[in-house]
Parts: structure tokens; sequence; C-alpha cells
């Protein structure tokens, strides 16, 4: 026990760490908080004091009312006599007290009730309100101080810290400070000092049994102490990793048919998270039991103990024993109540560590300084001294190593460079992003690092590869760029980036919502509006990095159109991998390894036959036609290498954060009828049956414990006191029997419920998947059905259905037969006093209630009021790239500071009501005690009822009344269980609009791969105003190769998923050897079909595994997996490798480059044997050497199937035997590349001048 305390203390003194933030204002409110938690603590024990005495008034009475029955006695000041005047002595020859007037000292006991009642209202009211009011305004504070802080920080420290992370320790982190520092401070002193009180009432009372009680006492603290925290998840968590695979890569999975396969894979992933949730239920069960068999056991021997105190050494009153008894248990249970508090302080002190570490770094470039020169005329040379380089969070990867280079003034200097070879990096260091480790960049002769940093990125603009556009109107988007510009100066902004025109078209023009990172804008027009931003600065310097790389010809072309315009005049610097972009750069540097090789114009790099000349003709190499300007070569996005490592996986983090908020608002669902869920549990019905008996044993334990405790009480008040003991002993032997049965009836009940309620989970889960992997495609395509947002639904849903049967039946059938078995008890005793105790029973059952709640905390309601601050940091961490850039942080710290005036309002409104609420529910039981008792009083003297009733039913009735309360919280959420399983059964209800069932549909023998699209029409159903295929018609023979080209977005993919049946048309068809799609059997449809598209998935298994998965329909034996690696050029890359084809490939392939990755995906196609073999853009994201390789892959896969060929590079295309362009959603010529290039029309025009299509 004292161990306990101690350590108890040594957590508080570290927990004053907690506290930095705290104002003297805050300091006074938590003194004066804790000062009346620490009186409140007292209440209870000081009540118990009133018991004690109370008890001894009634048993005097009833030793009184005994001897006065006979008529020889009589009551003469306060002593019995005989009738005859002498004085009646015992047989110890002691005499006997009379005249108890039990009415007059009932009053005076309710008083007592009432006024440490009322004095419990006002305490606990303060101690809740000054603590959570001081604690709002404490993390108020900090959340201001950490997220202004953030912004501060350099951009190497985000590199090492994923955004997701700092997003969840805005909110999670932060909340839990606030749950350590709030209400769960002044209830873990209120509950020490109860302890503390309660001992010393103990000692008072009687220090003998309180050192026997004192000497069980750990057992039952112990039992408390126990308890399990969240380890399910941890457990669910392979599994969840499976499902969250699969439906992030759903298109390849169907297009595999591997769904049978996948959902096989979940199942046996669940089973861990099965035996846990056993494990668990079944622990809680054998605690439980273990508890309450403690608790009965220390009752028989406190009893037995006791009564010999009060009977052969006459050193207690029974009301002593009383307070003795329950001053300990009170003290022991308030101890183990402690500890979950304890617990909060933990977790609030580790997260507070990270937190003010956070605050406390001195950020390395900080962008909120006002120091540093501002220069009067910046001319805008810009010189790289020596400098080496390389990124915080990759310390052993050198990016630039020994640089020097100038950038003239005026210039356009335009940088080339395979991929990792530094070209960014320069970039994000003229910004000052970073400080390089060696050597310095300077900028008119001045070293960056001695300039003003927000000045030096005033004079800057930069147009990057992915432009991030922010949530709100193109005008604002605009905005940021400088404050305070005018409309006019938005407006010729605009009109230089090309982007006025666009504007202009869209229904509300300049105040159209971009919608989240810019989503609701085509890929040119978000480049065109970061053009535009870009411009508004009046920038004396133009970063270009890679503006255009992402687009299709026709945007390219209005983007660089703009782009030139403005170059003229500034120093620009361009990087990019299309040469054909920077030819009319004035000077051109080429970059290898983190050095700048060579440098001169396009001619005399040509002649120098360097890097610069290497990659041209690499590029030109496939070009037949040399005047050909866009040869499409490296359509690419950046390989990520020149971002920092840790920024992939947090585009995702990132997104899901939001997906699974809003399922709340848009359909409130009815919740589903427990007798559905039940059918799903009905396989368990035997556990359930046993668990239902075990908790109807738990039930009526408490009425029984009611019954024996005033049975011991009106022992005293036996005169024969060898019967006095044969009664105390049967008892405690009666004690010791219900502490058995409880063990074991709790343990039943645990471990039933969690048994049926565990398989529930689990059947749930795998159907929940399987109806998932049912599901359409374009099902996939809603934001709600997003693979973050299913996977939580898997995670947590099927787990919350379970709180809807078992537990809440075991529940129901607790309280039920508590409180059934309590109103018999009581009713039989004494009916009127149980009707006066009704009265305060709704009020009690609050109470209990409400207790609960208090331990489960208020975290919820918090959550809400944060969302609008959450949106707002979430957005600014993970732009803060951009933000940088545009040095606007100052703005998104107002902003976010200003969105925290809410939760502080709703923090200050809580702490009053919970306060309130707090005091009432504490209060409740002394005016119940103080009414009850009183009339209890007056029914013993008037109505001659034994006071050992009065006791009984007020016991049974407070008991049950208490129970009650906590039972009802304590059930898992029940509404929530529903109606997590109505979402669940609307899933499982789903019809999907394209069956995959193998018995629909027709099959047919000898599949030829004769496809033709008849006048097709389709929208996408997340996109129903666009329509993309306007009455697509063109047709391919088995073993010809079609191929599709035409500017993005023009349908030529679409047209692939229709044929794969990812989608069917809205009008017209898709023949299939004559055959219209719709009736097709999908799984017969898309055995014939291979698929490699142009971001291959691959699985989190070995390279063999992922080529394996290419026939799902059976087990493809090692032989055909290296025939097909061979045919795809992968065998002997593979056998460089350690591990050969059991090498893992990584979450997502990313071990693998991305040419291997595409070969693997062509082996993947090659074993399925497809008659029809669809190419997405296979190679279109490769660099021009992997390119090679794998384009022969290609064309040896090709031979002798129906091929389809979507390319942006039409290099890769002029052996097909139909070329069909396209553009908006209809074919506008087609033929063979010779036909169309006599023809001089559409495909002409694309390959000699790269001109877009209109």
């Amino acid at each position: 026990m004292f161990m306990l305390l101690v350590y108890g203390d040594e957590k508080k003194m570290e927990n004053a760490l907690s506290f930095r933030f705290a104002t003297w204002t805050d300091t006074v409110m938590m003194v004066v908080g804790s000062f009346c938690a620490l009186v409140h603590g007292a209440a209870s024990p000081l009540m118990l004091l009133v018991y004690g005495m109370m008890t001894n008034t009634f048993v005097a009475y009833d030793l009184e009312a005994q001897e006065l029955k006979d008529p020889n006695k009589t009551c003469n000041n306060n002593t019995i006599y005989w009738i005859n005047g002498s004085i009646y002595e015992t047989a110890e020859n002691s005499t006997v007290y009379c005249g108890v007037d039990i009415e007059a000292q009932m009053t005076m006991f309710a008083y007592y009730y009432i006024g440490i009642g009322l004095g419990v209202l006002v305490l606990s009211y303060f101690q809740i309100y000054f603590w959570v009011f001081a604690a709002a305004r404490q993390i108020q504070r900090i959340r201001r101080i950490y997220f202004r802080k953030v912004m501060r920080m350099e951009i190497g420290w985000f590199d090492c810290n994923s955004v997701g992370e700092l997003n969840t320790r805005i909110s999670d982190d932060i909340n839990k400070i606030n749950y350590a520092i709030a209400d769960q401070v002044s209830i873990f002193i209120e509950r020490l000092s109860t302890f503390v009180f309660g001992f010393m009432v103990g000692f008072i009372g009687g220090w003998k049994l309180t050192l026997v009680v004192i000497a069980v006492s750990p057992l039952i603290g112990l039992a408390a102490v126990a308890r399990l925290t969240g380890r399910e998840l941890k457990a669910y968590a392979k599994a969840g990793a499976v499902a969250d695979e699969v439906l992030s890569s759903i298109r390849t999975v169907a297009a595999f048919g591997g769904e049978e396969k996948e959902a096989e894979r979940y199942d046996r992933n669940l089973v861990e998270a099965q035996t846990w949730g056993v494990k668990k239920g079944t622990i809680i069960g054998v605690f439980q039991g273990y508890l309450w068999c403690i608790i009965f056991l220390c009752y028989a021997l406190a009893f037995w103990f006791g009564s010999k105190l009060v009977i052969d050494t006459k050193e207690l009153s029974p009301g002593g024993l009383i307070q003795v008894f329950f001053g300990v248990l009170m003290a022991a249970m308030n101890l183990g109540q402690a500890s979950p508090c304890l617990e909060a302080f933990a977790s609030g002190r580790a997260a507070a560590k990270s937190i003010f570490d956070t605050i406390d770094r001195e950020p390395e470039i900080d962008c909120l300084s006002e120091e540093g020169h501002k220069l009067d005329k910046v001319t805008g040379d810009i010189e790289f001294h020596n400098i080496t380089f390389h990124y915080p969070s990759r310390p052993e990867v050198k990016i630039l190593d020994n640089l020097s280079m100038k950038i003239k003034a005026g210039e356009t200097t335009a940088f080339v460079g395979p991929s990792g070879s530094g070209k960014s990096t320069t970039i994000q260091l003229i910004q000052r992003f970073y400080d390089p480790k060696e050597g310095m960049v300077s900028l008119d002769g001045h070293d960056v690092r001695t300039l003003n940093i927000r000045w030096l990125r005033s004079l800057i603009g930069i147009v990057e590869q992915e432009p991030v556009l922010f949530a709100t109107t193109i005008a604002e988007n605009i905005r940021y760029g400088r404050p305070g510009v005018t409309m006019e100066d938005i407006i010729s902004a605009t009109k230089e980036a090309n982007a006025y025109n666009f504007i202009m078209e869209l229904p509300q023009q300049f105040d159209t919502l971009v919608g989240e990172g810019g989503g609701q804008m085509s890929g040119g027009q978000k480049q065109r509006i970061a053009i535009a931003r870009a411009l508004i600065r009046k920038p004396k310097i133009l970063l270009l990095d890679m503006a255009t790389s992402a687009l299709d010809n026709e945007s390219e072309a209005v983007v660089q159109e703009a782009l030139d315009k403005v170059r003229t005049g500034r120093t620009t610097i361009s990087i990019a991998h299309r040469l054909s972009t920077i030819r009319n750069a004035d000077v051109i540097i080429g970059f290898e390894h983190g050095q700048a090789v060579e440098k001169g114009t396009h001619s005399e790099l040509l002649e120098k036959q360097g890097v610069y000349f290497t990659l041209v003709t690499l590029q030109n190499q496939s070009n037949t036609t040399n005047g050909r300007r866009y040869c499409m070569s490296s359509v690419r996005l950046r390989s990520r290498s020149s971002l920092s490592a840790g920024f992939v996986p947090d585009a995702v983090s990132g997104s899901l954060k939001i997906t699974p908020e809003n399922d709340d608002e848009d359909e409130h669902v009815e919740p589903a009828p427990v007798a559905r869920i039940l059918k799903y549990n009905q396989p368990e019905w035997p556990y359930m049956l046993l668990g239902s008996l075990g908790a109807a044993v738990n039930g009526s334990v408490n009425p029984i414990y009611a019954v024996l405790f005033s049975q011991i009480l009106g022992t005293f008040a036996i005169q024969d006191l060898n019967k006095q003991r044969e009664q105390i002993n049967g008892i405690c032997v009666l004690f010791c029997i219900v502490a058995v049965i409880s063990f074991f009836s709790q343990f039943l009940q645990g471990y039933a419920f969690a048994k049926s309620g565990e398989l529930l989970t689990r059947r749930l889960r795998k159907v929940g998947f399987q109806a998932m992997l049912r599901q359409e495609i374009g099902w996939f395509d809603d934001a709600t059905n997003s693979p973050g947002a299913l996977t939580t639904r898997l995670a947590t849903d099927a787990s919350m259905v379970q709180g809807a049967t078992g537990s809440q039946i075991g529940m129901i059938v607790n309280s039920l037969t508590s409180i059934g078995a309590s109103f018999i008890i009581a009713f039989y005793f004494s009916w009127k006093l149980t009707l006066v105790i009704m009265c305060f029973l709704p009020f009690l059952g609050l109470s209990g209630l409400f207790q609960a709640k208090m331990l489960t905390g208020f975290a919820n309601e918090d959550k809400k009021a944060m969302e609008a601050a959450g949106r707002v940091s979430s957005e600014a961490l993970a732009n803060i790239r951009t933000i940088a850039g545009l040095a606007k942080e100052s703005s998104f710290v107002e902003s976010y500071e200003q969105k925290l005036e809410l939760p502080y309002k709703s923090a200050k409104k809580k702490a009053n009501i919970y306060g309130f609420c707090f005091g009432f529910a504490q209060c409740v039981i002394f005016m119940a005690y103080a009414a009850s008792f009183r009339y209890g009083g007056y029914l013993v003297s008037s109505e001659g009822l034994q006071y050992m009733f009065v006791f009984r039913v007020i016991s049974a009735v407070v008991i049950s009344g208490t129970a009650l309360g906590r039972a009802s919280s304590f059930t898992p959420d029940y509404a929530k269980a529903k109606i997590a399983a109505a979402q669940f059964f609307q899933l499982l209800d789903r019809v999907p609009k394209i069956s995959t069932s193998p018995s629909d549909g027709v099959k047919w023998e000898n599949f030829r791969g004769n496809i033709e699209f008849l006048n097709c029409k389709f929208t996408y159903p997340t996109r129903p105003d666009t329509q993309v295929l306007k009455g697509l018609v063109v047709s391919v023979k088995p073993g010809q190769t079609l191929a599709f080209v035409g500017s993005s977005g023009c349908g030529k993919s679409t047209s692939v998923q229709l044929l794969e049946r990812f989608y069917d048309p809205d009008e017209g068809q898709v023949l299939i050897d004559g055959h219209q799609s719709h009736s097709v059997n999908v799984p017969f449809l898309r055995s014939q079909i291979g698929i490699v598209s142009q971001e291959p998935v691959l699985f989190d298994c070995s390279i063999a595994g992922n080529i394996q998965y290419g026939d799902n329909t059976r087990s493809v034996s090692m032989e055909e997996i290296v025939e097909a690696a061979k045919k795809a050029f992968l065998h002997d890359f593979v056998m460089t490798l350690p591990d050969k084809y059991e090498t893992q490939v990584g979450a997502q392939g990313s071990q693998l480059s991305r040419g291997q990755k595409q070969r693997i995906a062509i082996a993947r196609a090659i074993v399925r044997n497809p008659k029809i073999l669809l190419l997405d853009e296979a190679t279109s994201a490769l660099d021009t050497e992997s390119e090679k390789t794998v384009q022969s892959a290609l064309d040896e896969a090709r031979k002798g199937r129906t091929c389809i060929v979507i390319a942006h590079r039409l290099s890769t295309i002029q052996t097909a035997d139909i070329i069909a362009v396209m553009s908006h959603g209809v074919v506008i010529e087609q033929g063979t590349h010779q036909t169309l290039m006599a023809k001089k029309g559409a495909y002409y025009k694309l390959v000699t001048t790269g001109a877009p299509i209109s």
C-alpha cells in the first residue's frame, strides 16, 4: 500500500513538467482546486463516523426494547430499574442504559448527512471547475506555441517527421496532456485523500481490526490495478495490413481474379486477433472473479475477527466495527481507483515529452525571424561555391558533391541530368530550405545565410512539378503570392499565365473553390494558377522545377507558352526532363552525381558530347522523324529520389486522416435490429447460454451481500452470547461460499461472452471483407469508400458490433437479476421504507452512470470542437514546402489561433456543466441516506420494525441503484454498436452493379479475342457531369495490336476499363467475340485478359509470389514462373539477387526500381497466358534506359495475342496494326502508321510537331 503511495508521489513530481505553461492565475486555480479535492476526499470517511454512531444508537435501542418487553422492568433516569425500584443488573453486574429517543437522534443524523452532502456539492463543483478551466487555458496556450514553433521549423525537420505523425501529435497528444492535467489530477487527489482519511477513521475506531484488514487489502488493490489496454488492435494489425493492401490495389486484384485468394489470406490473419480477444476476455473474467472472491473473503475475515472484538474483549462497539471495516475497505477501493489516473498521467507525460521537445528545439533556419540584411537593389546573380550537401533525413547519401557554378542575372539557365543528380536540390538551396554542409550559396555576392529569410523568399517565384493549391478560391490562392494585391494585379497575372480565359469560363470565375489540394482542377489548370501565383510576387528570380512534365501535350503547349512569356528579363532557372522544352535556354548546365559537369548553349553542349549529348541522343534515337519537337520522351513525374524519403507514405496517411470523419454526417443509418446481429452469432448459442447463467449468478451476489451484512448487525442485539457467536460463524461461512461461487460465475461470464463475441467479430470481418471485394470498381471511387475508411470500418465496426451481442446480454441479465433480487428483498422486509428510497433511485442511477462516464472522460466532445483547427493545421503541414516558398507561415499561424477560440470557449462552458454534474452525482447518496435513515428511525420506533431490516432494505436498494447506473455505462456503447452493425449490414446487403460471381453470365469455348466497341458512351459515377466517352467506335481482330493515342482525359484508359468490365458503358455496347460484355461471366472474361499498367501494383510478398498472382485459379509451378520471367527480360536480373525468386518486394514493391516492377508486372501478365493483352502506358514512367528493356519485353509478350496499347510516346506504337487517335471521347482517325502519316491529319501533326490535338 505504502509503496504504491510513494510511487504515486514520484509521478506527481515528474508531472509538474506538464504545468510549464501555467500562469499564476492558473496556478492559483489549481491550488484551490486541489484543496477542495482534499477536503472532498474526507467526506466519505466522515460519513462513516456518523454511520457508526447511528448503528450504535440502533443497537442500544433494540437491546433496550428487548429488556423492556419484560413488564417488571421500567426506565428511569436513563437506567433500567425493576418495578420494585432496585437497579436491574445483567449477569456481568453491569447496568443497562435506556431512554434512547430514537427519532430525535435520527433527525440529528439526517442533518449531519445533509450538511456533508451540501459540502460535497460545493467542493466537488469547485474542484472540477478550477482544474478543467485551468487545463483548458494551458492547453490552448500549448497548442498555440506548438503550432507556431512547428511552422518555424526548417524543411529538413519536416523530412524527418512525417506530416501524419505531426497531425496526430497536434490532436491526440495534446488531448492526452489535457486529460492528464485536467480533472484527472483532482480526482486523483480526492481518491488519495479518501484513502488516507479512510485509514484514519479505521485507526481511530479500532486499530487491531484495521491492521487485520490492512493485511489483506493489498490483494484487493492488486486486482483493481491489473487492467488490460488495447492490444487487440495490435493483434489485428496484420490482418488490417492485408486488407489495406488489397483494397488499395483493388483494380489489380479484380483484374487478376484474386478475390477469393485474398479473402482466405485475410481470414488466416484474423486468427491472431481472435485468440487474443478470447485471452483478454478470459483474463478479465479471472480478475473480476478474483476481485469479488477476495472481497467476500475479506468480509468473512473482518466480521469474524471484529465480532470477537465486540463480544469477547468489548474493545469495539458494533458501530466501531462498521466504521473500521468500511473505512479500510473504502481506502483500499479508492487506491485501486486512483491507478487509472496514474495511467493518464503517464500517457500525458509521454505525450508532453515529445511536444515540449519540439517547443524547446531551436530551428536551424528560422523563417519568422527578423534578423539578416535586406539588400536595397537586387540584380539576381546567384553563385554556388564548393557546396556539399546531404538531406538530413538520409545523411548517408551525398546529393551534392563539391558543386560550383554561376547563374547570371536576367538569363534563363536550364539544369539537365539524370534523376537523382541533385538538380532540384540546388533549387531548394537557393530558396534556403536547407543550408549546405560545406560551401555557400551567394546572391549578388552576399551569402544567403546573412540575408533576411522572408525577404529572400519574397524575391523568388517558384513553379513546381505538382503545384500545391490551398482549399480556398482561385483568387485567394493567387493572393497568397503577395499580401495586399488588387484584383487588377490578379487579372493581369492570370493573363500572363494564360489562365485568364479558362477562369472566366468557370461559373464562379475567380471565386471558384479549387477543392482540397486543388482537386477540382485539371493538372494544366493548377499549373497555370501556380504560375500566376508566382508572377504576382513580381519575382526577381523565377524557379521552374519540371513545371510541365506532368502534363499532356495539349496543356503542355499552353503552359510552356506562358512560361516563355514570363521568363524574359528575370533570372530564371528551369529544370526539365524533356529536353525539347529547354533548347532555347541561354545557358544549359549538365549535372551528374551532384556536380555541374558541363555548361554552355544547346549547340555547344552537343559538340562536347557529354552528359547532355547522351541524354539528347537517347531521346532522339527512337525518333524516326527528327524534326519532331515533342518526343514525349520522359513524361515522367520526378522520381521521388529528390524529395525526402519520408514523403511518400505521408501523402497516404494524410489523406486517410480526412476520410473517416465524414461518414457520420452523410447518412444517418437506422440502427440494425438486434435480432439480425444475433443471427450472425447463432452458432455460438451454447457459449451465450453459459455466459447468461454466469451473469445471473453475478447479479444476485450484491443483494445476497445486503442480507448477510444486515444479519451481522442484527446479531449484536441478541442477548445470548453463545447464540450470537453461532450466528456470526454461520454468516462468515456463507460469505466464504458466496466468494467461491462468484469467482466461478465471473470467470464463466467473461470467458463465454469473449469467445462468442470474438467468433462473431471474426465472422463479420471475413464476411464484410468478402462483400467489399464483391463490389464493382466504381464503388471504390467514392471518397467514403477509400481504402483508409474501409479498413477502419473492418477494424472498428466489426469489433464494436460484438458490444451489441454477448457482453450486452450479459450486462442486461446481470442488471435485471440484481435489481429484481434487491427489490424482492426490500419489499419483503419493509415496503414503506422501500417506497421512500425509491424516490432517490433515478438520481442514484444517474450518479452511477455519471461516475462511470467520468472514468471514460470527455474526450469525444473536445474532438468535435477541434475539427476546424485541425483542418488548418493539416493543410498547413501537408503543404509546408509551398508555404515556406511563399513565406506565408504567419498567416496560417494566425488562422489557426483564430480557430482555437471555439474549442476554448466550449471547454470553458464544459468546465461549468461538468463541475455541477459531478457535484450532484457525488452528493445524491448523502441525501438518500438522510431521508431513508430518518424515516427508518420513525418506523423502528412507531411500528416496531427491526432495525436490521432498515439496514437490509437501504443497502439492498442503494446497492442495486448504483449497480444499475454502473452497468448501464459499462456496456460498451450499445447504440454505437447498433449503428456500426447497421453500416455493416448495409455493406453486406448492397448488390454490386456488376456481379462477379462465377455462375452469372455466359462462358464459351475457344475464346478468340475479337473486340468491338460500338458507340460507347460513359461517365464516371463519381463525376456525373463530365462525359468521358462520347460514342467510341473501334474494333480489333484476334492477334492484332490496337494503339490508342491522344491527349490526357480523352478516354483512352477508360475504354480499357470498360473492356475489363470494371465499369459498364451507359449507352452502346462492348462486344467480345460477338457477345455483349454485360452478359459475359466476369471471372471468365477477366481470366482471358492480362494487363500491364503505368504504375504496376505489386503485393508485399516474394517476386515468385507476385508472378504467381497472374493466375489465381491454379498454383503456378516454378518452371512456368522462370519461363515467364525470361520472356519478360526479368530472369537475369532476379538471378543477381541474393534470394533469387524468394526476394521480398516490400510494400507496394518499394524495394525495386520502376523498370524492375514493370517487368514483374509483365511476367505476371504472361503467366496468365491471356488471349487479350492490355498495355496502359506501360513504359511512360521509365527513364530511357529501362524503357528499352521493358519495350522489348512487351514486344515479346504481344506475339500471337490481341493487344490494346495506350501510349503517350508515339515511338512505342509505330508497329501497331491499327492506331486510333482519340480526342474528347471519340476516335477521330484510325489506320496504320504509314496510312496516317500519308493522310497528314491529326496523327501526322502529333508526330511532326507535337501540336495539341483539338
